[in-house]
C-alpha cells in the first residue's frame, strides 16, 4: 500500500547535489521551488533551462513535477518530484497570454505579489491595501482555466480575502504562520485564514525564523501546538508544510529577494539592519533531514495517524490532483 507522501510547498535553496541527496534522505517525495522572485519572462525562462540541466545531472535523485501523479512516480522511484512556483506575478510582465505559456513550461503556483503592489494586487508591505486590481481579476480567471495556482503568502489582508472569494478554484497560502501565534507582517489574521480554507484552500507552515514565536529559539512543541490550534479553527484537511527553507543561501541573495531592482536602498523586511541575511534555522529544522522532527512533534501534540499524513503531505497531494490541470 503506497504510504503518504512527504511533500514541502516552498523552497528556495542554493541547490547542489547535497541538498538533492538531503532530499532523499529526508524521504522527501516532492517540493515545491522557487524559480522567480522579481525576474521577467525572458530571465525565468533560464531558470527552467537551468532546472532541466539539473534533471539530466541527478536523474537518480529528482524529476520535473507537473501533475499530482508525478509525486506517485517520485515515491516509487525513490526520487523527489520538483515543481516549480513564483513567488512575484513579474515573469507574466504585462501579458496575460503568458499566464498559459509559463503553466505549459511547467509553473504551478504563483504569487500574485511579493510585498509590494503588483499590476494584480497589493503586498502586505504596503500601507493601503487597496485589493485586487482590474488585471488581476482577469489574470485569477486565467489562471483558474489553465491550471496555475493564485498563491497569496507574501500579499496584503484585503487582496488575499478578495482573491480567495474571486477566485473558481482553491488558493492557495504556500509558506506563512497565524499572526496571532507570531506577529508579523506576512503571517495571517484568523479571516484571511479563514477565507482561504472556506474557499476549499490550503495554508503551508513556514519554518523562516522571522515567523516564528521566538524565532530561531521557537520550540519543536510550541510548532507543533500552534497547528493544532489551527486545525482545530480551520480543519486539518486544509493544512501542510511551506518551510521557507532558504538553505545554502548567501546574504546577496537574500538581497535579491528583497530588493530585487525596484530600490536602490536595502531592504530588511522583517530582519535586522545589523543582520540582513538569514537567520539561523531552530535546532529542530536544519535542513531536508528533519522533516521526521515535524512528524513526531505532530503525533505528540495529538494528532492522529491520518491528519499528521495529510499534513506532511497527503492534503497537498490532494490539492494538487484539483488544481493542477486545466479546467
Amino acid at each position: 500500500m503506497q504510504r503518504a507522501p512527504r511533500i514541502d510547498n516552498l523552497q528556495y535553496a542554493n541547490w547542489s547535489e547535497k541538498i538533492f541527496r538531503q532530499m532523499r534522505e529526508g524521504g522527501v517525495d516532492a517540493v515545491h521551488v522557487t524559480i522567480a522572485y522579481h525576474e521577467n519572462f525572458r530571465e525565468t525562462v533560464l531558470n527552467f533551462e537551468q532546472w532541466n540541466r539539473w534533471f539530466e545531472q541527478y536523474p537518480d535523485l529528482i524529476m520535473k513535477g507537473q501533475w499530482a501523479e508525478d509525486v506517485t512516480r517520485a515515491q516509487d522511484t525513490g526520487r523527489t518530484a520538483i515543481f516549480f512556483g513564483f513567488q512575484n506575478p513579474s515573469p507574466i510582465e504585462d501579458d496575460i497570454g503568458l499566464v498559459e505559456i509559463v503553466h505549459t513550461l511547467g509553473a504551478r503556483f504563483m504569487q500574485l505579489t511579493y510585498n509590494n503592489q503588483s499590476l494584480l494586487a497589493t503586498g502586505c508591505y504596503e500601507a493601503e491595501d487597496t485589493g485586487i486590481t482590474r488585471m488581476g481579476k482577469q489574470v485569477i480567471k486565467e489562471m483558474n482555466r489553465v491550471g496555475l495556482v493564485v498563491d497569496m503568502s507574501h500579499s496584503a489582508d484585503r487582496s488575499t480575502i478578495e482573491a480567495a472569494d474571486l477566485s473558481d478554484r482553491p488558493i492557495a497560502i504556500t509558506h506563512a504562520n497565524p499572526y496571532e501565534w507570531a506577529p508579523a507582517l506576512r503571517n495571517k489574521k484568523d479571516d484571511v485564514i479563514r477565507a482561504v480554507t472556506e474557499n476549499g484552500g490550503m495554508l503551508g507552515f513556514s519554518m523562516y525564523p522571522h515567523h516564528l514565536k521566538d524565532k530561531s529559539d521557537c520550540t519543536l512543541e510550541s510548532f507543533c501546538e500552534m497547528i493544532a490550534r489551527t486545525a482545530e479553527k480551520f480543519g486539518a484537511e486544509h493544512l501542510g508544510l511551506g518551510s521557507d527553507l532558504c538553505q545554502d543561501q548567501p546574504d546577496s541573495v537574500v538581497e535579491w529577494m528583497r530588493v530585487g531592482r525596484w530600490s536602490k536602498e536595502i531592504d530588511y523586511g522583517e530582519g535586522s539592519a545589523a543582520a540582513p541575511g538569514f537567520p539561523p534555522m531552530p535546532k529542530w529544522f536544519q535542513d531536508n533531514r528533519d522533516f521526521g522532527n515535524i512528524e513526531t512533534g505532530l503525533k505528540a501534540v495529538g494528532f492522529s495517524d491520518a491528519e499528521v499524513a495529510g499534513i506532511m503531505g497527503g492534503n497537498w497531494h490532494r490539492f494538487y490532483a484539483e488544481n493542477f490541470k486545466p479546467q
